[in-house]
């Protein structure tokens, strides 16, 4: 038996997870089409970033007229074979379940051959006035394959009983609405997607094939950046330099309405340059991310409950985060509580008369961030301002130049990425004149500075101003900006320096403690966990009778359960209405309990090739608060599956007669603090 399991299999496993809230009946209905949205969207940038990179692999290997990886190619054929089963599921979930259950809601998805007499009237005026004059007609030529765009929506037009053309019809949802809502007699929401309303108007839009068959095309391509692979000599060039590659990199998955025929599907392959090993079959309509936007009002138990963001109990009694913090330390927690605390600690700094310095790190942004815009107004009121931005963060890179090259114009002292680390880091440290003194404040993040994605991913903070960690803060960014090499730290746990190392150190400090006759035990909460080096160490603690708890929500490569490796390890994962993005690892240390919070999990990009900070939290009443949410995740019985040795993702079963469901009730705990 391996001692692993597969990265990718593991990651498929954890897809099907979001995929498990769609077909949940449980779930209100249009929630359950975000999930398939989110899944849709997930799938997408996994083919377009980890399959892609193995197909480069071989790639390379035949340009080099190397024997080709054999055990790389079967593990590209299961992907696809998971894959496929997955998606006759989606399909189902889609087709057979949802739509029937809209309609109950008197919500109507309709095509082309549903359309009503004053909904046919409605279409034309808006078919010739906002569609038609952005629709591009190709005729495809196997003689000259043509080039799709990444991501684009494509309509294939044919029939081979007339003639062998086949043209090409771009979707454009990039230019305007992908569901148009229709007018109706009745009290229901009609809505049509805009591939239906060509395909209703489809003679006009190519009179060359009487009878035409439509069916829909999608193209994922290779959205790594080979960074290596340019001359540019500093990181933003080579990024600005490797940004279109996004644009024109290798195909790695052609999904296909699976009712194409296959004469078609071959012609269409062979004009695009399609091989056979990047074909997967998919239903009448791709892009589900799109879902997100679905134009529906509705009844509110067709969505989840309002949970509005909630006041911290004591720093709502403040009116300066400065003055709060001269009391005593915060820990936040989001989306149940509000992020204005965490912009309203840079923009009071920004235009503070005491302030001295920011440092910050910034990963992912909001398009309008407000934490920008105020270290622009810091620079500008002529204060020191130190941002490092990294350049790197997949899928952000454009966004993060952007302001970047704005908060530079500003006066803005920007650090871009290093060549080999990325900066993953959240932190910022803001320095105050108060009175004679150099006064030093902290924002510890688990989560990026990012007021978007705030209200829907679960992450932790500590807002301090305690000198043991604000000094060791201060070394982290004096090496950010090339002050010091080797900085040494006592208190946080800081990748590449002693991050790996110190949490090796207390895994053994439980085993010791096993070992001595007491009792040895850990809780790790994470994202991802992948590092082999850590699995094996979590496989001697287990062999030494430590009791592990694991609460991870995506890659999960350790072998939970089994004899003799890891009988001791117990590994859940929770699937939500908002994103599992916390990293809290909890050691029991014989009841002198250490408690870190992290932008770190446990991959070996963390721990090795990336700047992290873990922390701790030393307070005992801030401790209680994540270690109440650890509990109650850990009693999860709605939404907590068990990761098991067939990753078959059950859901965590429980003798209780009592419901817990930790998003709900943790939000319900810190509400009853207010």
């Amino acid at each position: 038996m391996n001692n692993y399991f597969d990265r990718e299999l593991s990651w498929l496993s954890f897809n099907y997870r979001v995929l498990q809230e769609a077909i949940n009946p449980k779930v209100p209905l249009i929630e359950r089409l975000r999930f398939l949205a989110i899944y849709s969207s997930n799938l997408d940038e996994f083919y377009r970033v980890r399959v892609a990179s193995y197909k480069h692999i071989l790639k390379l290997q035949e340009l080099e007229n190397l024997p080709k990886d054999e055990k790389l190619k079967k593990l590209l054929k299961k992907i696809n074979k998971i894959v496929k089963k997955q998606q006759i599921e989606f399909g189902r979930i889609f087709n057979d379940e949802l739509i029937p259950l809209l309609q109950k809601e008197k919500i109507y998805i309709i095509n082309k051959d549903e359309v009503e007499a004053l909904q046919y009237n409605f279409l034309v005026t808006y078919f010739n006035k906002k569609i038609k004059p952005l629709i591009k007609k190709i005729k495809l030529d196997i003689n000259a394959p043509l080039f799709l765009n990444d991501k684009g929506l494509y309509l294939t037009v044919s029939n081979l009983a007339e003639t062998f053309d086949v043209f090409l019809l771009h979707i454009p949802t990039d230019k305007t609405e992908r569901f148009i809502k229709l007018p109706s007699d009745a009290n229901n929401e009609v809505i049509i997607m805009l591939s239906d309303v060509m395909r209703l108007f489809i003679k006009e839009l190519v009179p060359e094939i009487n009878s035409p068959e439509c069916y829909s095309v999608k193209l994922s391509r290779d959205a790594e950046l080979y960074l290596e692979e340019e001359i540019a000599e500093t990181v933003k060039g080579k990024i600005l330099n490797s940004l279109h590659k996004r644009k024109i990199g290798d195909p790695t998955r052609f999904l296909y309405d699976e009712k194409m025929p296959k004469a078609i599907l071959k012609l269409v392959r062979k004009a695009l340059g399609i091989k056979k090993d990047e074909l997967v079959p998919g239903g009448r309509h791709h892009n589900f991310n799109d879902f997100f936007k679905f134009p529906v009002v509705g009844n509110p138990s067709l969505f989840y409950d309002d949970l509005p963001t909630l006041n911290h109990s004591e720093l709502a009694n403040y009116s300066s985060i400065f003055e709060a913090l001269q009391q005593k330390e915060f820990a936040l927690h989001f989306p149940y509580q509000q992020y204005e605390y965490v912009l309203n600690f840079v923009e009071q700094a920004s235009i503070d008369p005491q302030l001295l310095e920011i440092n910050i790190t910034l990963y992912r942004v909001a398009k309008e961030s407000r934490i920008c815009k105020a270290l622009i107004v810091a620079a500008k009121n002529g204060k020191k301002v130190t941002v490092f931005s990294e350049l790197k963060a997949r899928f952000d890179e454009e966004l993060n130049m952007k302001w970047a090259s704005e908060m530079k114009a500003a006066g803005v002292n920007v650090i871009y990425s290093f060549d080999e680390l990325k900066v993953h880091s959240k932190i910022c440290l803001i320095k105050r004149h108060e009175g004679e003194k150099v006064v030093n404040y902290a924002y510890f993040g688990t989560g990026n500075f990012n007021e978007d994605t705030s209200k829907i991913y679960c992450d932790h903070a500590l807002l301090t101003s305690d000198i043991q960690l604000t000094n060791e803060l201060n070394k982290v960014f004096s090496f950010l900006k090339g002050e010091i090499k080797q900085p040494t730290f006592n208190h946080l746990l800081v990748a590449p320096f002693n991050l790996r190392q110190e949490f090796e150190r207390l895994i053994d400090v439980e085993i010791e403690h096993v070992q001595n006759g007491r009792v040895g035990k850990m809780v790790l909460k994470m994202n991802s966990l992948e590092d082999k080096q850590m699995i094996n160490k979590l496989y001697d603690a287990s062999n030494a009778g430590v009791k592990i708890t694991i609460i991870v929500r995506g890659i999960c490569c350790l072998i939970p359960g089994v004899e003799g490796m890891s009988k001791n390890i117990k590994v859940i994962s929770i699937i939500d209405r908002y994103l599992e993005h916390g990293r809290i690892y909890l050691f029991h240390n014989n009841g002198d309990e250490k408690l870190y919070l992290a932008s770190a999990d446990w991959m070996k990009r963390n721990l090795s090739h990336r700047v992290e900070v873990a922390f701790p939290v030393y307070n005992t009443k801030l401790k209680n608060e994540i270690k109440k949410l650890i509990a109650l995740q850990l009693k999860d019985n709605v939404k907590a599956r068990n990761l098991n040795k067939t990753q078959s993702n059950p859901y965590k079963k429980s003798t209780s007669t009592t419901s817990i469901r930790a998003q709900y009730d943790f939000y319900d705990y810190l509400k009853l603090k207010n």
